[in-house]
């Protein structure tokens, strides 16, 4: 693993994307413990993109709890089908919500979060075990290339960390 991880904040979303995509399974590689690699994720990414909360939240049963994040305290638990990490769970589908306010059910866990992007991560039966969450506090910064690179790194989170 490696202990360094640095990108330039002067390349563009793309680029910093493209690294990511080159160096997340390096990083998560030799550690077997999930915590500890959704733990480097949540860091790696708060890092890389400066966005205003990013973390795990793990399915446990009926409901997603808070697992490795990013960002100031959260909701500790979800349930199935509420709020846009448990629709993203319940649809197994990622969700890009630019402004959460029409969002019907959307769980204001911080009221500074004005957009969301959730990826289920899934495991090698096609399940989803928990859920990558993202929030800005502005608009316009999450969008459908995040989505595509996201669901990319989610695949690969998902084959190393959940098999």
């Amino acid at each position: 693993m490696s202990e360094n991880f640095f990108i330039s904040s002067s390349l563009d979303k793309k680029s910093k994307y493209e690294i990511l995509l080159q160096q997340i399974p390096a990083l998560i590689a030799d550690e077997p413990d999930i915590v500890a690699n959704l733990a480097n994720l949540s860091a790696v990414f708060h890092q890389t993109f400066k966005w205003w909360w990013v973390g795990f939240y793990l399915v446990k049963e009926d409901f997603l709890v808070l697992g490795p994040f990013q960002g100031p305290v959260a909701c500790t638990r979800i349930a199935f089908g509420k709020g846009v990490c448990g629709t993203a769970w319940k649809e197994k589908r990622s969700l890009l919500v630019p402004d959460v306010n029409d969002f019907s059910g959307h769980i204001a866990c911080s009221s500074i979060s004005v957009s969301e992007i959730v990826i289920p991560l899934y495991n090698s039966s096609s399940e989803v075990v928990g859920v990558l969450d993202i929030d800005s506090e502005k608009f316009g910064v999450l969008d459908e290339a995040d989505i595509y690179y996201l669901e990319q790194i989610s695949t690969i989170i998902g084959k190393a960390l959940f098999a």
